[in-house]
């Protein structure tokens, strides 16, 4: 299943890919001065049926697992399930995994990301469209949607294989 927005112009792509660039420019900049370390976590939300959950932001391209920043006295759980509810509208029924902690040298020196592996889940409903996500929906994992990033694809490559993970992004 795969929620689908209206298609922007070429035009409207390119402003606001120079607007989202400058966006996370300026972001990171605060970021530098107002914390030492960033981290996030992410989501690889496998389900029964070979299909993992993936989206597409509004603001950077790709398709990505969901997920997002750990706010200062939130767990990397408890911001992991946020996340989730608030990107997928997927709420875990059972404990999630931790596949690997990664250094995200692409984003900053200081950016790390925990990913987690999330086999039990409940959907309670499809996600919309919204400010923040463009599209959202299970793919089968022998056919990812084009645009599904590379860091995505090589963290699937990890989990599926059994390899042991990467340490950077």
């Amino acid at each position: 299943m795969q929620s689908a927005g209206s298609s922007p112009t070429a035009d409207q792509e390119k402003s606001r890919t120079l607007l989202q660039r400058l966006l996370i420019r300026l972001l990171h900049v605060y970021f530098r001065f107002a914390r030492g370390m960033t981290l996030g976590v992410r989501a690889v939300v496998l389900s029964e049926r070979g299909e993992v959950f993936l989206i597409r932001h509004t603001y950077i391209s790709g398709w990505h697992f969901p997920g997002g920043g750990v706010e200062a006295g939130e767990t990397a759980e408890t911001a992991l399930e946020r996340e989730l509810s608030e990107e997928a509208c997927i709420v875990p029924t059972g404990r999630s995994s931790l596949h690997g902690l990664f250094f995200n040298r692409r984003i900053s020196r200081r950016d790390h990301v925990a990913v987690y592996i999330l086999r039990q889940f409940r959907v309670e409903r499809v996600k919309q469209p919204d400010k923040e996500i463009a599209e959202a929906g299970f793919f089968p994992l022998d056919r990812l949607p084009v645009g599904t990033t590379p860091a995505t694809r090589r963290r699937l490559d990890e989990i599926l294989s059994g390899q042991p993970p990467a340490t950077e992004w």
